[in-house]
């Protein structure tokens, strides 16, 4: 991976970003759109009663951090792919729109950015290619990252777990204490809280469990957050290897 110029002085090494109504608001419709289709391969293709469906796919989500983990806990037989592609493949993306002013912001952070997501590998791709922010990220930890040799059935690994915000500290091999995670779920949030890394919850004003601070948009983050383009001590310039050689680089 090519180096990257980086100061030696600044207070955190780390951005970690989660994706999805993070990156981009909730008001998209594209997290609703993604819960439909989810009910409809838990209709179609596991042949889940109608009208059970939406209340077990919301109570799964809740349960298990992603409807898919809980439909494997409860012991469902699928492809993972194949529910990966139904459920992403035929989303709107062409509501996601380049965002300048968010691609600038990150250009102008020093820091490593690395995203962190319970999506799968083209999915996020896909995103950050609509977003224009392919190249602000030096990589992606996702799905596949975390389930890199699934078994059939196996427990899925995924935030908000403790375990799933340990696997990411350690695939990119970051120091919680100077690493900041940005996330729009409160669950999330408070498990990365308990995994040692500062916190901040995007898409609300409030702080929630486990914040150090909350934006109402993502574009606020240098208002609210301008230690992140502080130094420390004199500034000193130099050259460092990307240490994310495990994470599926970005190339959108």
């Amino acid at each position: 991976m090519e180096t990257v110029a980086r100061s030696n002085n600044l207070k955190y090494e780390c951005l970690l970003f989660d994706m999805d109504d993070t990156l981009y608001p909730l008001s998209s419709g594209v997290n609703l759109a993604c819960r439909k289709n989810i009910e409809e391969y838990m209709l179609h293709h596991l042949n889940i009663e109608e009208s059970e469906v939406p209340k077990m796919c919301l109570d799964l989500y809740r349960e298990y951090g992603t409807t898919m983990a809980g439909l494997k806990e409860l012991g469902y037989e699928f492809d993972n792919d194949k529910f990966h592609e139904y459920v992403h493949g035929r989303l709107p993306y062409e509501v996601l729109k380049p965002d300048p002013l968010l691609r600038n912001l990150l250009l102008s952070m020093l820091q490593r950015k690395i995203i962190f997501t319970n999506g799968d590998k083209a999915h996020a791709i896909r995103v950050l290619s609509k977003l224009g922010l392919g190249d602000c990220f030096e990589g992606i930890i996702c799905f596949e990252t975390l389930n890199p040799s699934l078994e059939d059935n196996a427990t899925i690994l995924c935030k908000p777990s403790l375990k799933a915000m340990e696997a990411a500290i350690q695939i990119a091999n970051l120091d919680p204490n100077r690493t900041i995670f940005f996330d729009d779920s409160a669950r999330n949030i408070a498990s990365g809280k308990q995994a040692g890394l500062h916190t901040v919850v995007v898409g609300s004003s409030t702080l929630v469990g486990g914040a150090d601070h909350a934006l109402r948009s993502i574009h606020n983050i240098r208002e609210a957050l301008p230690h992140i383009w502080e130094e420390e001590g004199d500034l000193k310039q130099q050259i460092i290897q990307s240490n994310a050689a495990e994470l599926t680089i970005v190339q959108a």
